[in-house]
């Protein structure tokens, strides 16, 4: 049915390394996607705004960088407060919905910084049951916060399971609280015993379709994110999926020789069978800082699951799409495709995330179909962020960009293959002062500075795409260094906060 605006329906995955399409990568099996590529562009530099979920997830709704829109860091909360692109679409008509994970709040609730993504009421199902929003601009929400089989499950994700005769759905997850040496045992097996149809990638695309559905059948166009949880940790799976991929085929990244000799402290550390992080730690943990060394055949397995994840997930990815299609809503919809952030498989001798700025960690896959208006079949190398998700959707359906976005609107790229960007900007902070750094980005050079350190990163990607070759002190680039310190500091400042960010307590 055709609508006077556009739908618009962003599809996301939870820290997927960007060469985890099969178009790119024939190791891996994604047909869904990669149809998805050849009807669209696919976009091969494209960056988020911080190399974590909550931080991510909030500036894609907002338009803003976690240091203007307040939720800096895992542990933080995007107030409610905050402007949010969802609210503009409502007042325009569309109907606005999230299904799948938000993460917008702190899994641990705490005074000050109270949350509805905390136990228990993750697993209080009579609330979840009387609640579906608004919420961050979402008029109707779905919700699920844990990954695989964590003791996260709950939410609408477990009252779907329930409604679908999986009573006893409780056995097939973590115990709350937590028994550490079972959750050792199950997720060392990597085998789920959850049956695939209970898995929560169905559920999101069968609550996605069912979303798209009403909105259609109310005459409205639709803004919907479809949030899957995977290919996040921990590497369980139900099969077939669990056992789609021979561990013996995975090939996993590597350390390059010496590379670390000429990086950071931190990431020597991450080689080191018990590395002592203590002096980085402030009142809190840091996302990989530990040891990163794995043995490499329990690696190939990680892998092997995580490209099982991919194709289950890239299989209910393909439902919607053919949802849309039967809907007749295909040709009116806008439909993007990307992930939160990236992930490391042994790339530099590093495993999950962190603070490490590599391409791996903070480049994302980005597909945009939009028949009629953007060109099919296209790859770019135009630089894009998912910082301007919100005012390109917004330009998408003709509405106003508020002022309070930093965002851009990238439809002439998108379009035209105009170059809007000249550079993109990743924030990386986890505490005020040890682990605060900012890394930029231009269509050759990426520089990574950090708040309280002399040290930094210096990489040169068209010579070296590997990253190898840290030039930061390498005085056969100084010039370059300053050139591009000066740059960094003229985009940071057009980066200030816009808010002051709440603390707990405060």
């Amino acid at each position: 049915m055709a609508t006077d605006r556009p739908n618009i329906l962003l599809i996301t995955s939870d820290q997927q390394h960007y060469d985890t399409l099969g178009c790119v990568n024939q190791r891996i099996r994604t047909p869904c996607l990669d149809r998805l590529a050849e009807e669209g562009i696919r976009f091969e530099r494209a960056y988020c705004p911080n190399p974590t979920c909550t931080p991510t997830r909030a500036s894609i709704i907002t338009g803003m960088y976690p240091s203007q829109h307040g939720a800096w860091s895992l542990g933080t909360k995007l107030f409610e407060d905050v402007p949010v692109v969802g609210d503009l679409f409502q007042a325009a008509g569309y109907a606005t919905a999230l299904i799948g994970k938000a993460h917008f709040q702190p899994v641990a609730g705490r005074p000050g910084m109270e949350s509805l993504e905390c136990q228990p009421i993750m697993r209080d199902l009579d609330f979840w049951r009387g609640f579906h929003g608004p919420w961050y601009g979402f008029e109707h929400v779905e919700v699920a916060r844990n990954h695989t089989c964590e003791s996260h499950a709950g939410q609408h994700y477990a009252i779907w399971m329930e409604e679908n005769g999986l009573k006893n759905w409780r056995d097939y997850f973590d115990e709350w609280p937590h028994d550490r040496e079972k959750m050792r045992l199950r997720h060392g097996r990597r085998h789920w015993e959850l049956p695939e149809k209970f898995h929560y990638s169905r559920w999101t695309a069968e609550r996605t379709i069912a979303h798209i559905q009403s909105s259609l059948a109310e005459g409205r166009p639709f803004l919907t994110w479809a949030s899957f949880q995977d290919p996040h940790p921990p590497y369980v799976l139900c099969e077939p999926w669990a056992s789609m991929y021979d561990p013996a085929d995975m090939v996993p990244g590597r350390l390059a020789g010496d590379e670390h000799v000429r990086n950071p402290r931190h990431f020597r550390m991450t080689q080191e069978q018990s590395p002592d992080f203590s002096s980085y730690r402030e009142d809190q943990g840091i996302h990989g800082f530990h040891s990163h060394l794995r043995d490499e055949q329990e690696l190939r397995k990680d892998i092997a699951i995580y490209y099982g994840m991919i194709s289950l997930m890239d299989q209910q990815i393909g439902r919607i799409l053919e949802g849309l299609q039967r809907l007749g809503a295909a040709g009116d919809t806008l439909v993007l495709f990307t992930s939160d952030h990236g992930h490391f498989l042994g790339q530099h001798g590093l495993i999950a995330k962190g603070a490490f700025h590599y391409e791996d960690m903070i480049k994302v896959p980005m597909l945009v179909r939009w028949p009629g208006r953007v060109p099919a079949g296209r790859v770019s190398s135009e630089l894009q962020s998912l910082l301007d998700l919100a005012p390109t959707f917004l330009a998408a359906a003709g509405l106003e960009i508020p002022g309070i976005m930093t965002g851009v609107d990238q439809l002439p790229s998108w379009r035209d293959g105009r170059q809007v960007r000249d550079h993109v900007i990743v924030e990386n902070r986890h505490t005020f002062k040890n682990v605060h750094l900012r890394t930029y980005v231009d269509q050759r050079y990426k520089i990574t500075v950090y708040r309280c350190d002399d040290d930094g990163e210096l990489f040169d990607l068209a010579a070296d795409p590997g990253e190898v070759s840290n030039l930061w002190h390498e005085p056969r680039a100084a010039e370059l260094k300053c050139r591009l310190l000066a740059k960094f500091m003229q985009a940071t400042l057009a980066a200030e906060p816009t808010r002051m960010p709440r603390i707990a307590g405060a």
